[in-house]
């Protein structure tokens, strides 16, 4: 065996190698419940997709095997989905996880700089993951009325227990929030880079139309997406951190923290004023009444529309959540 297939095999042994501790789903109990299924999160959207894919491996894996680029928001949407579930499918949500996990089996390559990446390798894993965390925090922050010391604790916390559902080495993830806050930084200063892919997510520009607006005239399409690009790549640079907004180019000012946080704060008031049905994705709303007894526990789980499953030449290949709908 070759010194890099020996590496590849070590990383999927790893993979495979799960903490002992039996998982647990996450409740309605957890702060992360209460933030990671609302809509909002849509609004640090750009951010987790651009610094998932600022990972060398990441943005290689996403590269090589995604289309994302052709059905932005198609793949989005379906994808919220089965990360979703991992949170909300309470009893279910184990079975959910693996199946997420399944989808990373077969995402292998070289990346640019010559080194074998599997998508399930720890490392790559778990960065994948903790956007997830680090998203949610920020929602809170920004979006959701502001967040306390002990919040971020709670959802570090929450984000371990969560992590463990998906049967996976727990190796990289920090003992503890001082050293996830370390592991963070690391990974802004030292590890991501300005990878294609990454540029990619933030380049708007040729965004089609969302699948709900066929109907929508090309020329107000075209004026709106101008303006859709130049607010969410600003809001995205907001919630950046410095070493990446340096990384990329970027200036942000007092100023433009202002306006973001004031933008954060309308934002916020308009959402308490929603019911729950209008502001949860559905996933996440079916967990809340199955937790509340409204819907049977073992009502089927809600899963992605049709408009947007990947297009039928894509529909059958084990990367791609496709379910039969």
């Amino acid at each position: 065996m070759t010194t890099e297939a020996a590496g590849e095999s070590a990383a999927l042994r790893d993979a495979d190698s799960p903490d002992e501790q039996e998982p647990k789903p996450l409740g309605p109990d957890s702060l992360t419940w209460q933030i990671f299924g609302d809509w909002r999160g849509l609004l640090q959207g750009l951010w987790a997709g651009s610094m998932q894919n600022m990972h060398p491996q990441l943005g290689a894996a996403v590269a090589q095997h995604s289309i994302f680029f052709q059905e932005r928001m198609q793949r989005l949407f379906r994808s919220l989905y089965p990360i979703g579930g991992v949170v909300f499918d309470g009893d279910r949500a184990v079975e959910t996880a693996r199946k997420v996990r399944g989808y990373h089996e077969q995402i292998k390559g070289i990346d640019d700089n010559g080194q074998r990446y599997h998508a399930l390798s720890p490392d790559v894993f778990y960065w994948a993951h903790a956007t997830f965390f680090i998203g949610t925090m920020l929602t809170k922050e920004y979006f959701g009325g502001g967040i306390t010391e002990a919040e971020r604790r709670q959802l570090f916390d929450e984000h371990v227990q969560w992590y463990r559902l998906y049967g996976v080495s727990m190796r990289p993830v920090p003992a503890t929030w001082e050293e996830f806050c370390d592991y963070y930084d690391y990974m802004c200063r030292e590890v991501l880079v300005p990878h294609p892919a990454a540029l990619a997510v933030l380049d708007l520009s040729t965004l089609d139309k969302p699948p709900l607006t066929p109907w929508l005239p090309d020329r107000v399409w075209r004026w709106l997406r101008g303006h859709i690009e130049k607010h969410y790549v600003w809001l995205t640079v907001g919630l950046y951190h410095p070493a990446i907004r340096e990384k990329l180019g970027y200036q942000w000012t007092e100023r433009d923290e202002r306006r973001l946080r004031a933008f954060g704060r309308w934002v916020h008031r308009v959402f308490r004023l929603l019911p729950k049905r209008i502001k949860l994705h559905p996933r996440a709303y079916d967990g809340y009444r199955r937790a509340a007894g409204k819907l049977p526990p073992d009502a089927p789980l809600r899963e992605t529309p049709r408009r947007y499953l990947p297009p039928v030449s894509e529909r059958d290949k084990p990367w791609h959540y496709s379910p039969d709908v």
